[in-house]
C-alpha cells in the first residue's frame, strides 16, 4: 500500500497554513482619514505645488527616505513602473544596452525595451541565484550603458564588485529591491548603493499597499528626472526650463492618498516583519540540516541582511534519489496551501524560467528590436545563461513555510513531510 500522498496515502498536514496578511487596524484608520478628509489624490500634471502630490504621499516618500538613509525617496504605483522611470531617468536610448539578469520577474528585464535600450542577460551566482560580477564583465561592450542589478529572493547581490565593474566602464547601477525591502549588504541597505534602487509594494511582498512601489537615490539630479517621468513630464519642462529632454515624455505613474496612508503604516511593521522571517528560516534550515540532498539558503553574518522573501533550497538528485520535480509534487500533495491563497502551493519547483527563453525575445518582437540602432541585438539562444537554466529546471525548488505567522508546528510539518518522501523515495521512481 503506498504511503505517499501523490499516490493515495494519507498526507502529513490537511489543514491550511496560516494567514499572511499585514493588513490590521492601523491600515484601515490610515485609509479611513483619507476617505473621510475627501481628499483621495491631490497631484495635478503642471507646475504646482501639487506636482509632487498630497501631505500623504510626501509623507510617506519623507518616512521611506528616512529609514533607508537617502536622501530622495520616489512613490510610483509599482516596481515596474518604477524599473520603466529609473530606465527613463538615466537616459537609456535605442543603440544602449542595459546588462540585466535573466532569474527575475520580467519588468526587471523588460524595461530597457520601454527606450529602446537591449537587455543583454549575464548569468545568475550559484549560491545568492543574483546576476553573477564574472558573467557581468564578460557581457560588457561598448554599447553598454547600465547594469541592472536583481536582490533575487531577499539575497542581496554581490555589490562591491558589481559596483568596481560600474566604475571601471562608467555604467550606472539601478538596485531591483522587489523582494528585498531593508535587506543589507555588509551594513549598507540595498537600494542605496548603485545609482537609483526600486522597491515594490505589491500585495504579495514582505509589505504591500496593494499596488505600489518606491525609488530611492541620493543623486538629486536623478530624484528630480523620476519625478517628472511620474508625472507628465512634458508638461513640466517648459516652465522649469530644463534643457536634457531625453526620455521626459511623462507617464502617470502616481500613488494615492489612501496606498501611501496605508504604506506608512505598513513601513512601520516592516522590522518585526522581516526579524521573524530571519528567526522562521534559522529554525527551518535546522529541521531541514539533516537531509543531505538538501543544500540550504544561509543567513548572512558580514552585516548583510537576507529577507527571505522565499527559502531558496538546492536540490540534489543524486543524493536524494529522484528528480527535483518528483520531490517537488510530493510535498505539495503532503502539504496543502494557506489561508488567504487557498488554490497556490506554498512550494514550487524552480522560480521563473529564465527571461531570455520568452517570446518576446526569441522572436525579438519588441519595437526595440527593430531600430537600426539596434542591429547587433544579441541572440537569446537556450545556453546563453546556463546556471540560471540548470537552477530553474533542475536544482532549485522555492518555499513559503517561513512566512510570518507560521510556528514551529508548522514548520515541523514541513520537515515531517520532507522526511516521509525520503523514507519513501522508492514510491518515487
Amino acid at each position: 500500500m503506498a504511503k505517499l500522498a501523490i499516490n493515495g496515502g494519507s498526507p502529513i498536514r490537511t489543514n491550511l497554513f496560516p494567514a499572511y496578511n499585514t493588513i490590521g487596524d492601523a491600515e484601515k484608520q490610515a485609509a479611513l482619514s483619507v476617505l473621510e478628509s475627501g481628499n483621495l489624490s491631490q497631484y495635478l500634471g503642471a507646475w504646482t505645488d501639487d506636482f509632487f502630490g498630497g501631505p500623504r504621499v510626501r509623507a510617506f516618500e519623507e518616512q521611506w527616505a528616512d529609514a533607508l538613509g537617502a536622501r530622495h525617496a520616489i512613490s510610483i504605483n509599482s516596481n515596474t513602473s518604477g524599473l520603466f522611470t529609473a530606465i527613463g531617468a538615466i537616459g537609456i536610448q535605442p543603440g544602449d544596452e542595459v546588462i540585466v539578469s535573466p532569474y527575475s520577474m520580467s519588468a526587471s528585464a523588460i524595461a530597457p525595451l520601454v527606450y529602446g535600450g537591449i537587455p543583454v542577460f549575464a548569468d545568475i551566482d550559484p549560491v545568492t541565484f543574483c546576476i553573477s560580477p564574472e558573467s557581468i564583465a564578460d557581457r560588457i561592450t561598448p554599447r553598454t550603458k547600465a547594469i541592472l542589478v536583481v536582490h533575487i529572493f531577499g539575497h542581496p547581490a554581490d555589490m562591491d564588485r558589481i559596483m568596481a565593474i560600474a566604475k571601471q566602464h562608467n555604467l550606472m547601477v539601478i538596485e531591483d529591491c522587489a523582494q528585498a525591502p531593508m535587506g543589507k549588504y555588509k551594513g549598507k541597505y540595498v537600494g542605496t548603493i548603485g545609482d537609483l534602487g526600486v522597491f515594490s509594494l505589491n500585495y504579495h511582498k514582505h509589505i504591500h499597499t496593494g499596488e505600489g512601489g518606491v525609488i530611492v537615490t541620493n543623486n538629486d539630479v536623478l530624484a528630480d528626472r523620476c519625478q517628472m517621468i511620474r508625472n507628465h513630464a512634458e508638461n513640466v519642462v517648459g516652465p522649469r526650463c530644463v534643457e536634457n529632454l531625453t526620455n521626459l515624455i511623462g507617464f502617470n505613474y502616481r500613488m494615492t492618498e489612501i496606498e501611501c496612508a496605508i504604506g506608512s503604516e505598513q513601513l512601520k511593521k516592516l522590522p518585526a516583519l522581516l526579524t521573524q522571517r530571519i528567526e522562521n528560516v534559522a529554525y527551518l534550515n535546522e529541521l531541514l540540516a539533516k537531509f543531505p540532498a538538501l543544500e540550504l539558503p544561509e543567513i548572512p553574518h558580514d552585516g548583510s541582511i537576507h529577507t527571505f522573501y522565499v527559502h531558496g533550497i538546492k536540490f540534489n538528485k543524486e543524493l536524494a534519489g529522484t528528480s527535483r520535480n518528483s520531490f517537488v509534487n510530493a510535498l505539495k500533495a503532503e502539504l496543502p496551501s494557506a489561508i488567504l491563497r487557498e488554490s497556490a502551493p506554498l512550494v514550487g519547483a524552480g522560480y521563473v524560467k529564465p527571461l531570455y527563453l520568452q517570446p518576446i525575445y526569441q522572436q525579438k518582437a519588441a519595437w526595440a528590436f527593430q531600430h537600426p540602432a539596434n542591429a547587433t541585438a544579441p541572440n537569446y539562444l537556450s545556453g546563453l545563461c546556463p546556471i540560471a537554466e540548470e537552477m530553474h529546471f533542475e536544482r532549485l525548488f522555492t518555499n513559503e513555510y517561513m512566512r510570518p505567522g507560521m510556528t514551529k508546528s508548522d514548520m515541523q510539518d514541513v520537515a515531517n513531510a520532507i522526511e516521509k518522501i525520503f523514507d519513501n523515495v522508492g514510491e518515487l521512481k
